[in-house]
């Protein structure tokens, strides 16, 4: 199956020779969910922008439907970005605002103004449009500039950190609108994310960068539970990252339980987090390192610790999932 979107050997160098990304490969198969994730300046922003067309790329080629765009305008490519900040017109409505492309390419107003409506309809604001953008919260705001990027019928959406300015509440009502969108729809989403939660539960590929580079890019299952480093581990979080021997492995915080005694490592608890359904226990070894529990709630208060009480820490060995040698930290 031919990729929708294939990076080749992608690199960008900005001037005074830094490289944002380096060397860069991935196929993106059609009609995927795709989060591009990492911590700030791991190139996760610029990849995006080189496959928009607003960068330049310095070497390697950009492929869309096999098609090679990589000298091509933003406009020809068959693709529409979203950005963080939504650059809504604050004169127009919002039947306007999503009407501007069409009304750009030339297309007659009762005709782009009908299929406005239908695309605000499609993301559930038909009757908010009459509304200026500083008439909107913020999140009907994204939605208007979801209908404007889904108006030009693009093969593939960019998505620049799309849920970044919203509330915890209303970021996972717009998860759970995305991703309905994506699969009405059946086109590729590519989606720019640091944070790991948004990345798990919209991304069929889940694409983790560190320096400009890709360091995984799986399922997003296949991250969580095997990560292919004690950076992927760490920056996707929910996992303990240790040195003991046969070499450097990651265990999961809610696979970890106290034990009386036996387990493979002890320590003193140094605090405890409770989240409602889960207690946090974070545990000090004697050589420095940390580890973490994450218990349910029943099993934590059946058997409470405090602060400075002496615990040993222990897990399944199949839970245990040995790191690469030369990724080790």
């Amino acid at each position: 199956m031919q990729a929708d979107v294939e990076l080749i050997s992608v690199t960008k160098r900005y001037g005074g020779g830094a490289v944002a990304v380096d060397n860069v490969s991935l196929a993106i198969p059609p009609g995927s969910y795709c989060c591009l994730l990492g911590p700030s300046g791991c190139g996760k922003t610029s990849t995006l922008r080189m496959i928009a067309g607003h960068e330049e790329v310095s070497e390697g080629d950009i492929l869309l439907a096999g098609r090679n765009v990589t000298d091509m305008a933003p406009a020809q490519r068959g693709t529409a970005m979203m950005f963080q900040s939504y650059a809504l017109f604050p004169h127009l409505t919002a039947l306007e605002n999503v009407a501007f492309g069409p009304r750009m390419r030339g297309v007659a107003k009762a005709e782009r103004l009908k299929r406005a409506g239908e695309f605000l309809d499609l993301v559930q604001l038909g009757t908010m449009a009459g509304r200026l953008p500083s008439q909107l919260s913020g999140g009907q705001q994204q939605r208007v500039a979801l209908a404007r990027a889904l108006i030009t019928h693009p093969k593939v959406l960019l998505l620049d950190e799309p849920l970044s300015a919203l509330d915890p509440f209303l970021r996972t009502q717009m998860r759970e609108e995305l991703k309905r969108l994506q699969r009405e729809l059946g086109i590729t989403f590519i989606h720019v994310t640091h944070g790991q939660e948004e990345a798990m539960a919209l991304s069929d590929i889940a694409v983790v960068m560190e320096g400009g580079r890709i360091v995984q890019a799986a399922h997003p299952r296949e991250v969580f539970e095997r990560p292919a480093s004690a950076f992927v581990a760490r920056f996707i979080g929910g996992h303990n990252v240790l040195a003991l021997p046969p070499g450097s492995f990651a265990v999961r915080t809610d696979r970890c339980r106290l034990v009386p005694s036996g387990g493979q490592i002890s320590g003193t608890v140094t605090a405890i987090e409770y989240q409602g359904a889960a207690v946090r226990v974070v545990v000090a070894c004697p050589d420095g390192q940390a580890a973490e529990a994450l218990l349910p709630d029943g099993l934590f208060h059946a058997a409470p610790v405090a602060p400075g009480d002496a615990v040993s820490l222990g897990w399944e060995a199949a839970d245990a999932h040995l790191l690469a040698t030369h990724h080790a930290a």
